[in-house]
């Protein structure tokens, strides 16, 4: 079983981090994204855990999924139907709905390489085992 401290740390880097990426990318973050950025690294960190007997690539296309699936409905939630105007891919190739994209879904892909490599570690120190990941 994962503990609560390990998914709460999770959750926060995962909130943290995400807020300060987008200040990176675009100059600004919505505290929308940084609940979509915990509950991001959350759900890859359980892959990474769960999952463990995937490739590094397969666990990266599925934590492109994930990152992808909770922009649409964070979008579509606070863009759509609130009219926040939090973010806008309406001007990039093949876009669903100005909510997500190709290009996006890419990025999310080669985010989630060094995403997996930090759930190894925060599950290493919850842990204190060896390098296998462990589903406690």
């Amino acid at each position: 079983m994962v503990k609560k401290g390990e998914m709460l740390s999770v959750f926060s880097i995962g909130a943290i981090g995400y807020s300060l990426l987008e200040i990176l990318w675009r100059g600004n973050t919505h505290w929308t994204m940084t609940l979509a950025g915990g509950i991001c690294f959350s759900g890859i960190h359980l892959a990474n855990i769960y999952a463990h007997t995937l490739s590094v690539w397969k666990k990266c296309f599925l934590g492109s999924v994930l990152i992808t699936i909770v922009e649409l409905f964070t979008g579509i939630v606070v863009n759509l139907w609130m009219r926040w105007h939090v973010w806008d891919y309406s001007s990039q190739w093949m876009n669903f709905l100005g909510q997500i994209c190709p290009l996006f879904s890419f990025l999310w892909f080669l985010l989630t390489f060094p995403l997996l490599f930090f759930s190894r570690k925060i599950n290493l120190f919850f842990h204190n085992s060896s390098w296998e990941l462990k589903p406690r």
